[in-house]
């Protein structure tokens, strides 16, 4: 996004995301189990606001890469950012695979296939690649491509009972990996890839109409009350469509309805940020959600030893008192980010290393 048209919110909320990510991995990794007390009300708000996290990151992946394609498209030269795109995608991939990578493991002899497990880079990297597709083949028709991307997104949500215990054993591992979690994987495409399509139907929205007047109020306001609908509303509306079409569908998804109720949480966190974003240009928040992927990156090793299979999981897993937890997130929040800001400038730190070792395959 260029310096005018950028949507200084959209970096708040992943800084908001990635900050969220960085202490709900590490408590939930090392605190003691004895200290999961759902009947406790701190340990339930911060389960709660843990449990938005992935779906924040989903939709804004979404949001952020459809703005930037339809932007591209706008200037007649999209090629490339498609080109970007792509290599995002599979950027993405690759790391995601690598951090489960144990060297010194393999070295010894000790391979195992854990390592194709899918977690949330591989299912962020293809839904991006998903969405070069859709964008490709419908861009010169925006509004159908805002239908279907609203319609995949609704799908995705309301047949997750269909495909929520599926086995696919007779598949090959990495292929079924990203459908279902029986071998360890921790995210799949299907339900995740519906928040990365209302990610990119919402960048459809703002694409076409930020620069009308009062577009921010009106996007608030809006934002904020179908998000509260779906938050308290969107069970009680799937069990009155059961009631009337006797589709049983419905009713399963009202019954197990977290994907409608979470994207409502996103909505609202939307509505807050955007509604603040003025106190939030050139701040070091909107800085930090400019280097989630190294961020991520950084987590991930320190935290559960990619690549040397030497983490703070290693030696503290499940031994944390909550003020031991508590203390340490926050230091570990800052020395990750202290990391990032130093040693990774930005993101281009990661997609260089990948470049290079693409054009070490060329040559």
């Amino acid at each position: 996004m260029s310096r005018s048209n950028r949507l200084y919110f959209i970096d708040a909320v992943r800084a908001f995301a990635i900050l969220m990510m960085l202490q709900g991995h590490f408590i939930d990794t090392l605190i003691d189990p004895i200290y999961r007390d759902p009947t406790n009300t701190v340990y339930s708000v911060w389960s709660y606001f843990r449990g938005i996290t992935a779906p924040v990151f989903f939709t804004i992946s979404g949001l952020v890469f459809m703005y930037l394609l339809l932007r591209s498209y706008t200037k007649g030269d999209d090629r490339p950012r498609v080109k970007k795109g792509l290599t995002r995608g599979l950027l993405l991939i690759g790391i995601g695979y690598s951090l489960r990578v144990n060297l010194l493991s393999w070295f010894s002899g000790n391979f195992n296939y854990r390592f194709l497990a899918v977690d949330v880079l591989q299912c962020i990297g293809l839904s991006l690649i998903i969405l070069v597709f859709l964008y490709v083949i419908l861009k010169k028709h925006s509004y159908i491509l805002a239908i279907i991307l609203a319609i995949i997104g609704t799908a995705c949500f309301l047949t997750e009972p269909l495909y929520r215990g599926l086995s696919l054993s007779s598949m090959p591992l990495m292929i079924s990996n990203y459908l279902s979690k029986e071998n360890g994987s921790v995210f799949t495409i299907l339900p995740w890839f519906g928040y990365t399509a209302y990610g990119a139907w919402l960048a459809t929205v703002f694409f076409r109409h930020v620069h009308r007047p009062r577009f921010k109020i009106f996007t608030i306001a809006t934002f904020f009350g179908v998000g509260m609908l779906l938050i308290y509303f969107s069970s009680w509306f799937l069990i009155k469509l059961y009631h009337v079409t006797d589709f049983e569908l419905f009713e399963a998804s009202a019954n197990y309805n977290y994907l409608f109720t979470r994207f409502g949480n996103v909505l609202v966190l939307f509505a807050l940020f955007y509604t603040f974003e003025r106190f939030m240009k050139q701040s070091i928040i909107t800085s930090i959600g400019q280097k989630t992927l190294s961020i991520y990156v950084i987590h991930f090793i320190l935290i559960y030893g990619s690549y040397t299979g030497y983490g703070l999981s290693r030696y503290f897993r499940k031994s944390l008192t909550p003020t031991e937890a508590i203390i340490g997130a926050i230091c570990f929040m800052v020395v990750v980010c202290l990391i990032s800001f130093h040693y990774a400038k930005t993101n281009t730190f990661v997609y260089n290393i990948f470049r290079k070792c693409i054009d070490t395959i060329k040559k």
